[in-house]
């Protein structure tokens, strides 16, 4: 039994995956934030940063998240980011990435969105010419900094697009995250509305610790065409069966969920095979896997071993991930014949 087990955790950790629910900023190595700060003269609270890595509640993770952001103060530290986060998550499988990036703090701060991007796609760059997986960019609102800002967010990055500047192909989207409590998505609907004229696709942070009715805002008032999280949704029969019908994704993080939120007591508690069974299409992502000891490798055998899932049955998420990406038609194909391929010669006996 345990060498099948230990068969069938390698061919996990090789199984090409997507991934559709990363921040960046959230991959950053310990060993990194620690130096970054150092050289931007950026005070720690602790002697080892993974000291501060044990969270109650999202709010209280979102105050470490904003620390760690903050040791980003040139291009080059982007860049840096961006290529480490590559170079970790293809050790794991992942070959598609569409990662989030949060720079609302950083452009209050004085930062040019132009310099973040473009230190992004340097790294990114470099690290997919490295290990040949690939990521893109969605650009996500910070609910906390408010809808005026939010709007603001999405006029430069139409802006960069315009112009071309260095990496902007590669923003797909926009997205929005922090807090949600309290928070009117609805409030968002003119950042959301000129995304849409202007070609981003959209996506949102919904349902982790907001009630099913801010879920159908997202999509309903804002156009999201996903939704990242969506736990709540399984409390709204009637919202299951609309986005099982309409093939709705959800970008859904079992670990993180645990490890930031607190949402569950153990992994075997956590929604997700409830989502699956009733048809939804529930994705498999990391979150934030540099901050809470996860890597997208671990994300898939650990859900496979606490819910008793089969080969074909984790082959099929991976697969779900390239139906719910943004890639265009071609890719999308070349990619699912890439993974099932791949799937069947390293199919464990």
């Amino acid at each position: 039994m345990t060498e099948v087990r230990t068969g069938f955790d390698e061919a996990l950790e090789r199984l090409p995956k997507v991934e559709l629910h990363c921040h960046v900023e959230g991959t950053m190595r310990p060993g990194t934030v620690m130096e970054l700060a150092r050289a931007n003269g950026i005070p720690l609270p602790a002697t080892e940063v993974t000291e501060l890595y044990r969270y109650t509640s999202l709010d209280e993770f979102l105050s470490v998240f904003w620390l760690v952001q903050s040791v980003l103060v040139k291009r080059a530290d982007w860049a840096r980011l961006a290529y480490e986060s590559v170079v970790d998550a293809a050790a794991h499988g992942r070959v598609y990435a569409e990662v989030f990036f949060t720079p609302a703090r950083h452009l209050a701060g004085g930062q040019r969105l132009e310099d973040i991007v473009a230190g992004l796609h340097e790294g990114l760059a470099a690290g997919e010419a490295e290990t040949g997986s690939r990521a893109m960019l969605i650009a996500d609102i910070d609910r906390a900094y408010g809808p005026a800002a939010g709007l603001l967010l999405v006029q430069e990055v139409v802006g960069l697009r315009r112009r071309n500047t260095p990496g902007a192909e590669r923003i797909l989207g926009i997205g929005m995250d922090s807090t949600e409590l309290g928070v009117d998505p609805a409030s968002f609907r003119e950042a959301y509305e000129l995304a849409g004229r202007s070609g981003l696709r959209r996506t949102g942070h919904q349902g982790e610790n907001s009630p099913p009715s801010a879920i159908a805002t997202l999509v309903d008032v804002l156009g999201a065409e996903r939704v990242d999280h969506g736990l709540s949704i399984m409390e709204d029969p009637a919202l299951v069966e609309r986005f099982a019908l309409e093939r709705i994704p959800l970008t859904v993080c079992p670990n993180s969920n645990i490890r930031i939120a607190n949402a569950y007591p153990a992994l075997a508690d956590h929604c997700f095979p409830g989502m699956r069974r009733a048809g939804l299409l529930a994705t498999l992502n990391t979150d934030d896997p540099a901050l809470t000891d996860l890597d997208l490798g671990y994300e898939y055998r650990s859900v496979a071993e606490a819910f008793g899932y089969t080969w074909s049955d984790m082959v099929q998420i991976a697969l779900d991930g390239v139906e719910a990406s943004w890639l265009d038609p071609a890719d999308r194909t070349a990619l699912r014949r890439r993974i099932t391929d791949e799937a069947a010669a390293l199919q464990p006996g």
